[in-house]
């Protein structure tokens, strides 16, 4: 069964690269602040009111959560081997930021690797706490989470400040015409050193950087608690929990988020999505698992597990095809696709992935870059964890005899 239960969470971050794609399809098509400047018409209306309602915000939420999970997977598999847990963590989440930096400076603003890395540290202060302080943690910076929503929906009321939070027209324009335009270099240069933020106060910038940790940490934790009771390891008797989860949270989240869409812009909808887009990734996560029990040897499974597997070199070669789609060095087609024509892109890209994956799964073990974080992590050529030195000189010792 814990061979099952890899997969399933293997499928399951497959699943999460899918929507993030789909998510990231409108940054890669129209920037990270001109997609909510957008004026669209017929399909292409009806596409973006998809992505927005059942993609945008709620599959990021799944990585988080299997992020959390994975992490106490390893830190058993650190101690069975009687090794220390935080020196192997502290090694692989700094590769992990410097990954993510150079994606964010060398080919994309999208990135979330960097604050998975520096999230990864703050996640030590509870890989070896009890289940029930990580339990206890994940509620409580939930309640405080909701409370800074309610309180800003409040103070808001019926009139929220959006202008305070996008970057300037300005920008947008400039960052539209470098995109679409530009060498490599301007795009690159404009990334790094244009500013979408002047129109917004500085205190407010240092606010959200610091709520961001706060924000997101409940997710990690409760995958970090899943993966304390062992949950997910035993799929076909866990589910009728999945349906209830199903049942519940998926409806809920969706028309959280469709009111977020359909109503007139207020502090009390930024709470709606605020709280839905999380609930809906839940809502997903045991969505997934409950279709997992009834199809796992299904192709389609087989192809999201092969994706998982790979989770760091996909999410690194979606940013690569894109952008060369996309942008001025490449085929140029920044803001010409269209919202439906990109979830058909995005589709077809995934499709691929999927494929790509499975064939290079039948050779090798483990992607190029999982490889190489692997190496850095157990500071082996082979990417294997070293037994302990006193462990090592005991068994040589005891075949000797």
């Amino acid at each position: 069964m814990n061979q099952k239960r890899i997969q399933l969470i293997d499928g399951m971050r497959g699943l999460s690269l899918f929507g993030i794609l789909l998510a990231n399809l409108l940054i890669f098509q129209y920037g990270m602040w001109g997609k909510e400047e957008l004026d669209l018409t017929g399909i292409n209306q009806g596409a973006h009111f998809f992505t927005k309602v059942f993609i945008e915000g709620s599959f990021m939420p799944i990585f988080t959560f299997l992020f959390g999970y994975s992490m106490i997977k390893m830190a058993e598999g650190l101690r069975q081997r009687g090794l220390k847990v935080k020196r192997y963590f502290a090694r692989r989440f700094l590769l992990l930021a410097v990954i993510g930096w150079a994606h964010a400076t060398f080919l994309w603003e999208g990135d979330i690797l960097l604050f998975y890395g520096l999230m990864g540290f703050f996640l030590l202060l509870f890989v070896n706490r009890k289940t029930k302080t990580i339990l206890v943690w994940a509620i409580l910076l939930t309640v405080l989470t909701t409370s800074f929503m309610l309180i800003g929906a409040g103070f808001s009321g019926e009139s929220a400040p959006e202008e305070e939070f996008m970057a300037s027209p300005a920008y947008i324009k400039k960052t539209n015409d470098v995109y679409a335009n530009g060498t490599y270099s301007e795009i690159k240069h404009h990334r790094n050193n244009a500013d979408p933020f002047e129109n917004m106060p500085d205190a407010l910038v240092i606010v959200m950087l610091v709520l961001a940790p706060i924000a997101t940490a409940p997710l990690f934790l409760f995958g970090m608690y899943a993966a304390r009771i062992n949950f997910f390891s035993n799929p076909v008797q866990e589910k009728k929990l999945y349906r209830i989860g199903t049942v519940i949270l998926v409806p809920i989240g969706i028309a959280m988020k469709a009111i977020f869409e359909l109503a007139p812009s207020t502090g009390w909808t930024d709470f709606l999505i605020g709280a839905g887009a999380p609930l809906l990734a839940v809502g997903y996560i045991f969505a997934f698992a409950w279709l997992y029990t009834k199809f796992m040897e299904s192709v389609a499974m087989r192809a999201f597990e092969s994706v998982g597997k790979l989770s760091l070199t996909n999410y690194m070669m979606q940013t690569v095809i894109c952008t060369t789609i996309f942008y001025g060095y490449g085929l140029g087609l920044f803001g010409k696709l269209g919202t439906a024509g990109g979830l058909l892109l995005g589709l077809g890209v995934f499709v691929l992935q999927c494929t790509a994956s499975s064939f290079y799964l039948k050779r090798f073990q483990r992607g190029p870059l999982e490889f190489i974080l692997r190496m850095w992590t157990n500071f082996s050529w082979n990417g294997q964890v070293k037994p302990k030195k006193d462990k090592k000189k005991k068994d040589i010792e005891a075949h000797a005899m």
